[in-house]
């Protein structure tokens, strides 16, 4: 079934006043989110790009890895970023290397989320909090 712009719009307009409580809102990236880059946590402080690139290699070709430091020690903060050419590779590795111990300490490994500046932070709203709490008591 085919609208018309115009006739959107009049719909969107005579919902304008009406309560909002109950809406839910969705956004959807322009484009699907590609899963190759793998946020790795628990990082030993001994770590460098170097060692966690040949720990990584063995399962597709790691086009990038990023270690984060702090800004005033210098020292690692204990995770980094290891980014693959293919998706099935990225995948791969984080089922393999998940728990496992690389150099003394479990790694805990994820598919990394993109940071998003200056987009709308979007946090659920939690219904009956009040009944919730006396629940509780």
């Amino acid at each position: 079934m085919k609208q018309s712009l115009g006739s959107v719009a009049r719909r969107l307009l005579s919902l304008r006043n009406t309560p909002t409580s109950n809406w839910r809102f969705y956004c959807s990236p322009s484009s699907a989110p590609s899963n190759n880059k793998l946020f790795v946590g628990g990082l030993s402080w001994s770590v460098d790009e170097k060692t966690l690139k040949d720990a990584f290699t063995f399962y597709g070709d790691v086009t990038e890895v990023r270690i984060m430091y702090d800004k005033e020690t210098g020292r690692s903060r204990g995770f980094g970023f290891v980014y693959f050419s293919k998706e099935d590779d990225a995948s791969s590795a984080k089922d393999a290397m998940d728990g496992k111990a690389f150099l003394g300490r479990p790694l805990r490994i994820s598919f990394a989320l993109d940071k998003v500046r200056g987009a709308p932070v979007v946090v659920p709203r939690i219904s009956n909090v009040g009944e919730a709490m006396n629940h509780n008591k």
